[in-house]
């Protein structure tokens, strides 16, 4: 668009409707990012000064939410998960055409939790694997998940990249047909917090998730704390 020069207080108010207008349009589904400071200054060829007060107009009125380092997003907007759908969690993310990746921060042989024994048949040791899910390049949920030891040695690069149940499911040739999920509320303890990005002790959601091979024997078991306030729980009947 042109924007009519004629004084800061119209160039911020045009901005502002201009981006309200591309809100109300759907330009920025499916994160509901909108560009840097940086990027709008650039496009609109306007000082710093002015894309902040268009923004902070568009805050006021309860069209866009900013997040201290993180950027400007629509107001409301969530990253949607079907609850009732078998797709992984990092497949859920980029179904819905969002730039989602994984971070890994741990992989290791343990011995089996006392809890989880006679869920995987008394196995002596099990894989455990820790991964940060970014949606954006922003902390969205940390993944912590348990399976049987695979026949090859998982290099850090195919644990980092692919989901736990493809890699499951390519190790054992064998296809994951169920599973069972939980939903709760958690809190953040000190190691989350800093993953994350947030306060000690902030509420997550801890989703809780068990699944299993079509043959039979557990796949997984994994638990996903989440941030709460870009993610939702969907359920369809259709």
């Amino acid at each position: 668009m042109t924007l009519v020069r004629e004084n800061m207080t119209s160039l911020y108010r045009q901005i502002a409707d201009t981006l309200q207008q591309e809100i109300a349009a759907g330009h920025y589904q499916p994160s509901g990012k909108l560009p840097s400071e940086s990027a709008l200054e650039a496009r609109f060829s306007v000082s710093r000064v002015t894309v902040r007060l268009a923004l902070k107009m568009l805050t006021e009125q309860g069209i866009v939410e900013r997040k201290q380092g993180k950027g400007t997003y629509v107001s409301g907007k969530k990253v949607a998960h079907g609850i009732n759908v078998m797709r992984s969690f990092h497949e859920s993310l980029k179904q819905q055409g969002l730039n989602a990746s994984m971070r890994l921060l741990a992989k290791e042989q343990i011995p089996t939790p006392e809890p989880l024994l006679t869920l995987f048949e008394m196995a002596r040791s099990l894989t455990f694997i820790s991964r940060l899910h970014l949606v954006d390049n922003e902390p969205i949920a940390v993944g912590y998940s348990h399976f049987l030891a695979f026949p090859h040695a998982l290099s850090w690069k195919e644990t980092e990249q692919e989901p736990t149940w493809a890699l499951l499911e390519k190790a054992t040739k064998s296809a994951i047909s169920r599973s069972d999920i939980a939903i709760r509320l958690d809190f953040a303890d000190k190691a989350l917090a800093e993953v994350l990005g947030i306060a000690k002790n902030s509420p997550l959601f801890l989703l809780e998730r068990t699944s299993w091979f079509e043959n039979g024997p557990c796949a997984e078991s994994s638990r996903f704390f989440i941030r709460p306030e870009r993610y939702e729980f969907t359920l369809s009947n259709g």
